[in-house]
C-alpha cells in the first residue's frame, strides 16, 4: 500500500490514491487538477522517504470535486450571574479533494485502479479454476 503525508491548510493529512479527502478550502474551480509539492513523507513498497521537511521532487496530483461547508460549530459564552450570554456559530469551508496519484522524481509511484484499467491493465484478481 502506498501513501503519503502532505501538508495543505496549516494541517497534516495522510492521502492514498483512489481515494478523497476534506481539506481547507482551495481557490481552483471544480473539475480542475491539483499539484501538492508539499509532502512530508511517502511509503511505497514498505520503502519510507522522510523528508527534511520536505521530500524533494515528490509531488502529489488530484482532482477537486467539489467545495463544501462543514457542520456547524457553536460557540456559546456565558458570564454567570451577568445576565451575558453570547451564541455564535460557524462553518467551515471545505474543498473535497480525489487524490489521482503520488510521484516522486518523475516515477509515478502509484495510480488509482481507473486509471491503469484505462491504459488496458487489468487489476483484478484471475480467478482459481476449480477441482
Amino acid at each position: 500500500m502506498t501513501y503519503a503525508i502532505i501538508e495543505t491548510g496549516g494541517k497534516q493529512v495522510r492521502v492514498e490514491p483512489g481515494r478523497f479527502y476534506d481539506i481547507e478550502l482551495l481557490s481552483v474551480e471544480p473539475d480542475e487538477k491539483v499539484t501538492i509539492e508539499s509532502v512530508l513523507l511517502v511509503q511505497h513498497n514498505g520503502e519510507v522517504t522522510i523528508g527534511q521537511p520536505l521530500v524533494s521532487g515528490a509531488t502529489v496530483e488530484g482532482t477537486v470535486m467539489r467545495h463544501l461547508r462543514g457542520r456547524k460549530v457553536l460557540v456559546y459564552k456565558m458570564k454567570p450571574k451577568k445576565k451575558t450570554r453570547k451564541k455564535r456559530g460557524h462553518r467551515q469551508e471545505i474543498t473535497r479533494l480525489m487524490i489521482d496519484s503520488i510521484t516522486v522524481n518523475g516515477t509515478v509511484l502509484t495510480a488509482p485502479a481507473e486509471a491503469t484499467a484505462e491504459a488496458g491493465v487489468d487489476s483484478t484478481p484471475v480467478a482459481e479454476a476449480a477441482e
